[in-house]
């Protein structure tokens, strides 16, 4: 898909503030509603947007802790990554999963209350998650960045 610079406005506009009527999107973006409704629908079926969300405040949601977790598992085999993955997806404290490269296998994304249910969940759950093998945990003392939006400078 060609990307015109009113599509790239109305990506910015839109990872700013998806709740924005189209009536004023388009007036931010310069064109007639009409348009750029096309233009959104257009970038929607692309796949480019792939969905809206409401972003929470976690500590308003009194998710007071936030970790990131190393997590080494035991085999490398397909059904063995699966069903960790599988067990990752099921459970709601974790909130991001990656596999990676390096010294480690996956890098969980992790919110919990406080430290007494960060405990609860890593002892009766995630070590008993198929396959984990060790992990360990690093806790976010202070987020300088959260960003959402993602840089357009690159589409072509």
């Amino acid at each position: 898909m060609n990307l015109t610079r009113a599509d790239r406005k109305i990506l910015e506009i839109l990872q700013q503030n998806s709740s924005i009527t189209n009536v004023e999107l388009a007036e931010r973006v310069g064109l007639s509603p009409s348009p750029c409704l096309r233009r959104v629908k257009q970038l929607e079926a692309s796949g480019l947007i792939s969905g809206y969300v409401a972003l929470l405040d976690r500590r308003k949601a009194r998710l007071d802790l936030l970790a990131y977790v190393e997590v080494q598992v035991d085999r490398h085999s397909e059904t063995a990554a699966e069903a960790f993955a599988e067990a990752v997806r099921r459970e709601p404290m974790v909130v991001g999963c990656h596999a990676m490269t390096g010294g480690y296998d996956y890098l969980l994304r992790v919110v919990a209350p406080n430290l007494d249910a960060y405990a609860e969940f890593t002892m009766k759950r995630l070590l008993k998650m198929p396959a984990v093998k060790d992990i360990r945990s690093s806790f976010v003392l202070e987020t300088i960045k959260d960003a959402t939006a993602l840089p357009l400078d690159y589409l072509e």
